[in-house]
């Protein structure tokens, strides 16, 4: 029986990426105790769907419970939040007040929604963001035709919840703060085009606009809201998708560099604020600040579903492997992507895109729902972006593989050049992974 058979194994996070973690430490050979520990009274669950099938269903749907990998033998903490982490004593602390200790952790804590901020007038009931299962079946009721939706932020979440919304036959209307839809992300160019998918669909967008306040009836439920540039736009229902937080609160105190999430190493281990490696501990998916080799190393959170999966498999292997007397680590250095579904087309992506100094339009026929856009770093490739055109992405994640390795390729993509400030960081925008490929 190998060494790590009789070590304890905790995972904070029953999410997608804890859930990963989980499947990959039995697949290589773990066979002592598991305890994967969740905020949330439920077994894992896909988030792609909250803000696509579910809002769009015609019936309350079922459940999106991930499957549970034959013989994971996992303990369920489930209902109660890790609340203390003291990673020099090796303990861990959950709501309820129990006390577990662990020879090795996995953070896998996910991200939160932003919510409205503390410092202004708190908003009045109807206003709401999307995060969990609950959320998501408490905003479905709520999208009845006829009804007039608000919807602050037009990031892929916000975009979602209002083509969702226009399908069900709401009127909606979609506020951003930015010239284009989504151009921190992909780019004016690529932000402009999902502007007249928006407005092709009837929904009133409002770029270049920000909320001042609400408006509320005497039963104190929402009327309206108040925009920047002097109009109001009536409201039944308003949603907050102003981006999400890392959930990393919790570990104050503990020693781990935690600002805008869990500060890693290449590997996914754990950093003091010197940056130094915390022993036994790792991170994955949403909360995982991670050095990012296509954006010359800056370390960045990545809010998309290939990340958490992908990130929790290799946050286990580094895990067990730290346990070997003398371990061989693999740095994580996987080609991130994205999808998104919005007014019958899928927006589909490799890379960082974020990252990008130029954007290249190759394709762009609006009439044909086509795009193709290949994003650049200091003249070299970084990302690419596709709607209708899913089968062009091999050649460029090809490209981006081979920029991973020592003898790297340099660039892909050709047509007219669209310079814009670099950005440097792909925002979390759907419930922790709801934004996936």
């Amino acid at each position: 029986m190998r060494a790590e058979d009789h070590r304890r194994l905790v995972i904070v996070g029953a999410s997608l990426a804890g859930l990963r973690a989980a499947r990959t430490l039995r697949e290589r050979g773990f066979t002592g105790d598991l305890t994967i520990v969740g905020g949330e009274p439920r077994l894992p669950y896909d988030r792609p769907p909250l803000s696509k099938q579910v809002l769009t269903s015609p019936h309350p749907p079922a459940g999106v419970e991930l499957p549970l990998p034959e013989g994971l033998d996992a303990r369920w903490r489930l209902g109660r939040a890790a609340v203390r982490l003291d990673a020099e004593a090796r303990t861990l602390t959950l709501a309820d007040g129990a006390l577990l200790r662990y020879d090795g952790l996995l953070i896998a804590t996910g991200s939160a929604a932003r919510g409205w901020p503390a410092a202004r007038p708190a908003p009045p009931a109807g206003v709401v963001t999307l995060r969990t299962w609950d959320d998501a079946l408490a905003l479905r009721d709520g999208l009845v035709p006829g009804r007039r939706l608000v919807v602050v932020g037009a990031g892929f979440l916000g975009g979602e919840i209002a083509a969702a919304a226009r399908e069900r036959g709401l009127d909606v209307t979609l506020v951003e703060a930015a010239a284009q839809p989504l151009a921190r992300a992909i780019g004016t160019t690529g932000g402009a085009y999902i502007a007249a998918l928006h407005r092709a669909a009837g929904i009133d967008l409002r770029t270049g606009t920000t909320v001042e306040g609400f408006l509320a009836g005497a039963d104190g439920w929402i009327t309206g809201v108040r925009l920047s540039d002097g109009s109001t736009a009536a409201a039944d229902l308003a949603v907050l998708a102003l981006g999400g937080v890392p959930s990393a609160g919790w570990l104050v105190g503990s020693g781990l560099a935690h600002d805008g999430g869990v500060h890693c190493d290449p590997c996914l281990r754990a950093l003091r604020a010197d940056g130094s490696v915390v022993p036994g501990v790792v991170a994955a998916g949403d909360v995982a600040r991670v050095p990012q080799p296509l954006a010359d190393g800056e370390r960045l959170t990545l809010g998309h579903w290939t990340n958490a999966v992908e990130q929790g498999a290799a946050a286990a292997a580094t895990l067990l492997a730290a346990q070997d007397p003398a371990p061989t680590l693999e740095p994580f250095a996987a080609v991130p992507s994205f999808w998104s579904d919005l007014h019958g087309t899928r927006i589909r992506s490799v890379g960082l895109p974020a990252a990008a100094d130029e954007a290249r339009v190759v394709e762009h026929d609006l009439t044909a729902r086509r795009l193709e856009i290949s994003y650049h770093r200091a003249g070299r490739l970084v990302g690419a972006l596709t709607i209708g055109r899913t089968g062009r992405l091999a050649s460029y994640r090809s490209a981006l593989e081979q920029r991973l390795t020592p003898t790297a390729a340099t660039g892909h993509g050709s047509g007219a050049p669209e310079t814009r400030p670099r950005a440097t960081l792909m925002p979390s925008s759907s419930p922790a992974g709801a934004v996936g490929g």
